[in-house]
C-alpha cells in the first residue's frame, strides 16, 4: 500500500481518542517502507535495532508515522496510537497545536528566513526578551541556537569565556546531545564518547548522580573534589537525569551543586532541555527546588515540534562574548523568524492555559494510578518522575524493550531509558487527555503481563 493511502483519516482523529488497532503493528506498510529505509539510511540505526532484537527477542521493526493531531499518531497501516513519547518531549502542545498552526501559518505568509545575527527579523527581538524574562538572573541574555546540543555547546563555550577554566564536572549517567562540546560530558553511555575521544575535551570529571538522600553526600563530595583542581569552569547538570532513567534527586542536590560551584569560581549551568516548560511541572526545575543556575539551557519542546533552542545567562556572565576578536557562535538557521514564532506560541500557551501548574496536578495522580496499576507486576523496581516526566523502571532493558513492543501492539508509543535501557519513559504532550494516560497505565500493566 503506498504510504499516503492509509486508511486511517487523521481528519477521523481528535487527538484525544484512546487506540485504534486495526493491523498488527507492524503492519504490511510499515515493513514495505521499512525495506526502503533499511537500503538507504546509515546503518548505526539498524545496527542499533538489530542489537536490541537480540537483546529482547521481540520484533524491533519500526513502524512508519503519517499523521498526528493532539497525543494521537497514526502509522502508514491505519493504526491509531495514544503518543506518550511526543517527539522524545517536543511536541509539547501535542500535534498539530492550534496555537503553533496559526503562528506557522502567520509567520510563513511574512518570512521564513532573515539574515541571522546580521539583519534579524522583528519576530526574533520579540523572542529574546520572553526567553530573558525566564532566567532569575541579572539583566539576562540569550544566544538562540538551533538544538539542544547546539545549545549545550554555547553553554560550554559561554563559561570558558566566562572564567578562564575549561574544566568541567558532568555526572554519570547524563546527557546532554552528540555534539562534540557536550560528547565529553555524555555519562550516558561510554561508547558514544570513546571512538571520538581524542577530538574532546580531556578536562571533564564525573561524579555519581543521587537517586536518593543516602547518596546525596557523596555525590556532592565528589563535585567538590573535582572542582579543588582549579581548572573546573562549568558544573553541567540535569535537574532530572533524563534519559539516564527518569532519576528525580533530593532537593537539596541543585541547592548544594549552586553553592559548591559559586565558592570555587565556577558556573552552574541547568540543562533544562528535558524538564524545563513545564515538563516537570514548574517552568524551570532547578530553580523551583531553590537553586541559582547561571546559565540556563532551553530546548526540546520550546519549539513546539520545529527545532530551536537557548542558551541563557545574566549580562555579568554574557559579556564575556564581547571582547576583540569578535569571537561569535552562530549558524545559518539560527534565531529564523518561523520557529521564533512558534516558540512565542508556546511560551504563550503555558501561560494561558496553565499548563505547568496543570502538568504538576496530571502528572501527581497519574503516577500514583500508574504505580497502583503495576503494583506487583514482575519485574517492576520502581514507578518515578515528576510532573508528566515519569518512568517504569525494570527489571532489565530486555524485559522493558518487550514491555515496549507489548505496549506498542496495545496502542501505546513509549521510549526506553536509563542505562541499561531499563526503564519504560513517558513524556507525553502537556496537553494529554488524563483518560488516555490511565489508559496507558492499564495497558501497562497487560504488557506486564
Amino acid at each position: 500500500m503506498p504510504l499516503s493511502e492509509f486508511p486511517q483519516s487523521i481528519d477521523e482523529v481528535s487527538g484525544v481518542d484512546l487506540p485504534d488497532i486495526r493491523i498488527t503493528p507492524p503492519g504490511p506498510a510499515s515493513r514495505s517502507a521499512f525495506d526502503r529505509l533499511e537500503r538507504v539510511e546509515c546503518p548505526a540505526f539498524g545496527h542499533r535495532r538489530d542489537a536490541r532484537q537480540r537483546v529482547s527477542g521481540a520484533d524491533m521493526t519500526p513502524i512508519f508515522f503519517t499523521s498526528g493531531k493532539g497525543s494521537n499518531v497514526c502509522d502508514v497501516d491505519g493504526n491509531r496510537y495514544v503518543d506518550l513519547a511526543a517527539g522524545f518531549g517536543s511536541v509539547l502542545l501535542g500535534h498539530g497545536a492550534p496555537s503553533v498552526a496559526r503562528a506557522i501559518e502567520a509567520q510563513t505568509d511574512r518570512m521564513l528566513q532573515a539574515l541571522g545575527d546580521m539583519y534579524s527579523a522583528d519576530i526574533k527581538v520579540a523572542l529574546l526578551e520572553r526567553l530573558a524574562s525566564i532566567h532569575p538572573g541579572q539583566s539576562p541574555r540569550v544566544l538562540l541556537c538551533q538544538s539542544g546540543s547546539d545549545a549545550m555547546t554555547a553553554a560550554l563555550k559561554t563559561c570558558v569565556l566566562a572564567t578562564g577554566k575549561p574544566g568541567i564536572v558532568a555526572f554519570e549517567g547524563s546527557y546532554h546531545g552528540l555534539d562534540h562540546g557536550p560528547l565529553a560530558a555524555c555519562g550516558f553511555r561510554e561508547s558514544y564518547r570513546a571512538p571520538f575521544a581524542a577530538q574532546l575535551n580531556p578536562h571533564v570529571a564525573f561524579a555519581p548522580y543521587p537517586k536518593s538522600e543516602a547518596d546525596l553526600d557523596a555525590s556532592l563530595s565528589a563535585v567538590e573534589k573535582a572542582l579543588s583542581r582549579g581548572d573546573i569552569g562549568a558544573v553541567l547538570v540535569e535537574p532530572v537525569l533524563g534519559r539516564g532513567g527518569i532519576v528525580v534527586p533530593p532537593d537539596a542536590f541543585l541547592r548544594g551543586l549552586s553553592e559548591l560551584a559559586h565558592r570555587h569560581g565556577a558556573l552552574l549551568v541547568a540543562d533544562e532541555i528535558w524538564t524545563g516548560l513545564g515538563r516537570t511541572g514548574a517552568m524551570l526545575r532547578s530553580t523551583a527546588v531553590g537553586a541559582s543556575p547561571d546559565v540556563l539551557v532551553l530546548g526540546k519542546g520550546l519549539g513546539g515540534g520545529l527545532s530551536i533552542s537557548a542558551c541563557i545567562a545574566s549580562d555579568a556572565v554574557m559579556q564575556a562574548w564581547a571582547r576583540d576578536g569578535q569571537v561569535v557562535h552562530t549558524s545559518t538557521h539560527a534565531g529564523a523568524p518561523l520557529p521564533c514564532a512558534v516558540a512565542i506560541a508556546v511560551l504563550d500557551s503555558l501561560r494561558f492555559r496553565r499548563l505547568v501548574p496543570n502538568a504538576a496536578e496530571v502528572g501527581a495522580r497519574t503516577k500514583a494510578y500508574l504505580r497502583g496499576a503495576v503494583a506487583g507486576a514482575a519485574g517492576v523496581v520502581e514507578v518515578r518522575g515528576i510532573g508528566l516526566m515519569l518512568g517504569v523502571a525494570l527489571e532489565s532493558g530486555a524485559l522493558a524493550l518487550r514491555a515496549a513492543h507489548r505496549l506498542l501492539e496495545l496502542g501505546y508509543i513509549v521510549t526506553t531509558g536509563g542505562l541499561s535501557g531499563e526503564v519504560i519513559v513517558w513524556s507525553p504532550a502537556l496537553t494529554i487527555a488524563e483518560e488516555q494516560l490511565t489508559a496507558a497505565a492499564d495497558a501497562m500493566k497487560v504488557a506486564l503481563a
